[in-house]
């Protein structure tokens, strides 16, 4: 599925130094994060100020958070500017460095494909601000139905070349009086290359507010049948999450020693 080529992230820590021969002090200059929201829908900029806005989202620079699986949690780390990224166990680690993903398998246990999963689930995380990314086509969409209730959405294609699978497609639909996001749905296609009308979907119903943003804390895939949403299938939960306006340090995101470079699929 597209990855939406956005957010790799980095952590810096910042040594300040005073020279005592002079009295010059250097004050930091803070640069105002410009948004220009004229570029979205009406619709999804509602979405984003429900969410606590996209000025916010980009004032931040690294976002963390667990999943908390059974036998091997894993720890996601993404600079949110650079879209580099990390994910650490206690038995692999894998992530990206602005150029190519890679993999610590020391254990070999991990047997996926590193240069897939490695931001796979920060795109999920990200909704609904990941939509503002570059190269997005935006386009009206019929409401979504669950349970007696309709709600309206949008269309997400992407342009030619963006993203791992720039032929998925995205649906996100919002409650009409929260504006906030309830469902997600997507294609894959992978690494087939050939487009699909074969929608899964996503409810995103249980949210958490970190430093000023409105962010998933569980989501929940659903069974479906053709555009039917069906009962709930499985459940992924999100722990220890943190949003920093701080980059981690320069080698954080840079494939360990041991480590060994994987194939990025593009489209």
């Amino acid at each position: 599925m597209n990855k939406l080529t956005i957010l790799l992230l980095f952590m810096g820590l910042i040594a300040c130094k005073q020279n005592p021969k002079t009295e010059k002090t250097e004050v930091p200059i803070q640069q105002e994060i410009v948004v220009d929201e004229a570029v979205y829908p009406d619709a999804l900029t509602k979405v984003f100020e429900a969410h606590g806005g996209l000025k916010q989202w980009k004032a931040q620079r690294t976002l963390s958070f667990v999943l908390p699986k059974p036998n091997l949690p894993e720890t996601h780390t993404i600079d949110l500017r650079t879209r580099m990224d990390r994910i650490d166990t206690d038995q692999f680690s894998m992530g990206f460095d602005g150029e190519r993903a890679w993999l610590l398998n020391g254990s070999g246990s991990y047997e996926g494909d590193a240069g897939f999963y490695h931001n796979l689930m920060f795109y999920f995380y990200g909704m609904p601000f990941v939509l503002a990314d570059d190269g997005i086509m935006y386009s009206a969409t019929e409401d979504l139905a669950y349970e007696g209730k309709r709600y309206p959405g949008l269309q997400i294609a992407y342009e030619s070349g963006v993203g791992a699978s720039s032929k998925d497609e995205y649906y996100i639909h919002f409650d009409p009086e929260s504006n906030k996001m309830t469902w997600l749905g997507y294609t894959v296609t992978y690494r087939s290359g050939e487009s699909s009308d074969n929608v899964r979907w996503i409810h995103y119903a249980d949210w958490q507010e970190v430093n000023g943003l409105v962010l998933p804390k569980s989501i929940t895939w659903h069974n479906y049948e053709g555009s039917k949403i069906l009962e709930p299938a499985s459940t992924i939960t999100f722990e220890s999450v943190t949003v920093s306006e701080n980059p981690r340090e320069d080698d954080f995101y840079v494939k360990p020693e041991n480590g060994e470079y994987v194939p990025v699929n593009i489209q």
